[in-house]
């Protein structure tokens, strides 16, 4: 079947919302329920014309499709995501602070597969995942490292394995790094792994510029660490006047960092923000500092509900995105 054009979801919610205000239309606690269902409607619709296209594969260069959509009410708070080196089409979600310690196999539709819970930790505020392969081994890097109130003394980085199967099971961490801050406590929900470095990439959030910190992936023995600060990211883009004036509380948030990932190739470091993706390129010889001194290619992203996981596909060919509340589009983007 011909694809049909997708109308953007955001959109289709601000009309039901006008229509809902309209004389006679329903009572004020009906059209938030409208508006609702337009906005499920509308990005279902999505998933239906990418099916109905015939299109596989990542998106055109420099655009994204909408590949999937959450709805599973267990994935309302989802706060990480990477996409699984042992299975294909798999995604490995966690939700943030206040649930289990658990982790999610999700479908590039969207839909929950296996739940699996982390057996042996405390879960703080989980805030971003990674995949990475390790002598011939697939292992995800769960990183508990928010702190929304900036009091946290220590933070923890949780290795597991990627189970043979997807199902419901539990795991144990094949280790765990404590770490702290070299210079007094900072919120990150971004962290990333370098495998040829065995190298955490680590970047603050609400700092600006934002910072970025590295740990050793498999440090000698259980000692506390140190993070080392590295650098500062370049060219994040800082909203204008009017945007200041008009919505203080979005210009303040548009640019805090969510999300970072390292592209399977280790040639980019994908950067997310509530509004932005950053593409930070880095040649053969250059440190991550150097590559995050540049001036990256940044993007708007697609319609989010407060975009807060990212990942790069196992092929390197795109990201897939997703927010923190349910419903929330699960996007394909092409660098």
């Amino acid at each position: 079947m011909p694809s049909s054009p997708v109308r953007h979801p955001a959109r289709a919610a601000a009309s039901a919302s006008e229509t809902a205000h309209a004389p006679g239309a329903a009572r004020p606690w009906r059209w938030r329920t409208l508006a609702l269902a337009a906005l499920v409607a509308a990005l279902l619709g999505g998933v239906a014309a990418v099916s109905c296209s015939g299109r596989s594969g990542p998106p055109e260069p420099g655009s994204s499709q909408l590949s999937g959509m959450l709805l599973d009410p267990q994935l309302s708070e989802i706060s990480g995501l990477a996409a699984s080196h042992r299975h294909t089409d798999v995604l490995w979600m966690h939700d943030d602070g206040g649930n289990p310690e658990r982790l999610f196999a999700v479908n590039t539709r969207g839909d929950r597969l296996a739940t699996l819970r982390i057996e042996g930790v405390t879960k703080t505020d989980w805030e971003d995942i990674a995949a990475f392969d390790l002598d011939g081994r697939h292992y995800l890097l769960i990183a508990d490292t928010g702190d929304n109130g900036g009091l946290r003394r220590t933070l923890q980085l949780h290795i597991v394995e990627e189970p043979e199967k997807i199902e419901n099971a539990r795991l144990k961490p094949a280790w765990s790094i404590a770490f702290r801050w070299p210079d007094g406590a900072r919120d990150c929900e971004a962290v990333a792994v370098d495998i040829a470095r065995r190298q955490v990439l680590l970047i603050s959030k609400k700092r600006q510029p934002p910072e970025l910190f590295s740990l050793p992936l498999m440090p000698a023995g259980n000692a506390l660490q140190t993070a080392t600060k590295l650098g500062e990211l370049a060219g994040i883009p800082q909203p204008d006047a009017q945007l200041k004036r008009d919505n203080p509380m979005r210009a303040r948030l548009q640019g805090q960092i969510t999300a970072a990932d390292i592209s399977p190739d280790g040639s980019t470091l994908a950067v997310m923000t509530y509004r932005y993706l950053l593409l930070y390129p880095r040649q053969p010889r250059q440190s991550w500092a150097q590559a995050v001194a540049g001036a990256p290619r940044v993007r708007d992203l697609p319609w989010l509900p407060q975009a807060e996981a990212l990942g790069w596909a196992a092929d390197g060919r795109s990201l897939y995105a997703t927010g923190e509340f349910i419903p929330a589009p699960l996007y394909q983007i092409a660098p």
